[in-house]
Order: C-alpha cells, then structure tokens, then sequence
C-alpha cells in the first residue's frame, strides 16, 4: 500500500494541488555571446489545429523579450510559410535561415508544435506540446534544443497554458546569456 500510495496517488494529487500537470525537458544551454541579435524563425505545426505554429511564434517572441533577450526579431510570415496552411516544412526552415543570414541574426529559435487543443470532454482542458530549438545561424546547427507537454483545468485559457510552458522550457536560454 505504501508503494502504491508513492508512485500513483501522490503524483496525480501533486497535479491536482499545483493546477495543472506538464511535462519538460529543458537541459542547460550553451554558453551564449551576450548583445547578440536573435530571431524567432519557425514553427512546424505537426496538429491539427490550423495556425498553432503562428500563435506559438508569438507567444515564444512575447516570452524571450520578458526573459530580458531584447535584440530580438521575429520572421516575417512570407519567410516562415504560407499564413493559411501553416509552416509545416524544412523549405521553410531553409527560408527563415536564409532571411536570418540576411538580417546578420546569431541565434534563431525554431520549433514544433506537437499539441494545441482543448481535450475533448465534459472539461475541455487545455493541451500544448512544444520543440524548441536553439539554432547557429550561420552553421545550421542545432545548439540546443527541449521539448515539453502541460495541460491545464478546463477554465484555464489554451494561451495561458502555452505560455507557461514556453517559460519553462526557454528558461535556460535566458540564464545562459
């Protein structure tokens, strides 16, 4: 009893008590040159919900600039993909980095979204699932890279969950500057 009551009773109670359940892997970043230009390139949208790769864009941009990472750009929606379908490919990626070289952008924030829904059912919690990706602009190369997963209680907005999850995961990025 008391090895069921520590590894299946405490952990969901922890949830229920903390608000909402997530999911992060988040490693430590690189050493990173301070006063460099960043930019937010793209977000591969693998769910079904149209535009969750534009509305993370910008919920990763609103992130980073309150993380104190000011030199700070986002890529223009022709350079990310078409605005209606999505960027949902690696010619989009290839595009943002081009533009990134252009714009003599250091570091550029790439990602996935791998969930962005209300569940369904009686709640309707909110669910988000996020990649991101530190990127060398000039190499390609990944520097870093966390994934992470939260869902909220069912009054609790699909943005604000996204919003917290986004903190979690780029916190390494803001400390290693």
């Amino acid at each position: 009893m008391n090895r069921f009551l520590r590894h299946c009773v405490l952990p969901v109670l922890g949830c229920v008590i903390l608000g909402a359940c997530s999911t992060v892997n988040a490693p430590p970043a690189p050493s990173l040159e301070s006063g460099a230009r960043w930019g937010v390139l793209a977000m591969r949208n693998d769910t079904e919900t149209p535009l969750a790769g534009n509305r993370a864009i910008a919920i990763v941009d609103s992130v980073l600039r309150a993380q104190g990472i000011s030199n700070l750009v986002v890529a223009p929606a022709a350079v990310r993909g078409d605005v209606l379908t999505d960027a949902s490919d690696e010619q989009s990626l290839t595009k943002a980095l081009a533009w990134a070289r252009g714009e003599k952008i250091r570091y550029g924030i790439a990602g996935t979204v791998t969930e962005w829904r209300y569940k369904v059912g009686v709640d309707g919690e909110p669910a988000v699932g996020l990649t991101l990706q530190l990127l060398d602009i000039e190499s390609g190369k990944v520097l870093w890279s966390a994934s992470g997963g939260r869902s909220g209680f069912s009054r609790e907005s699909l943005a604000g969950v996204a919003q917290e999850l986004v903190q979690k995961l780029s916190q390494p990025l803001a400390s290693a500057r």
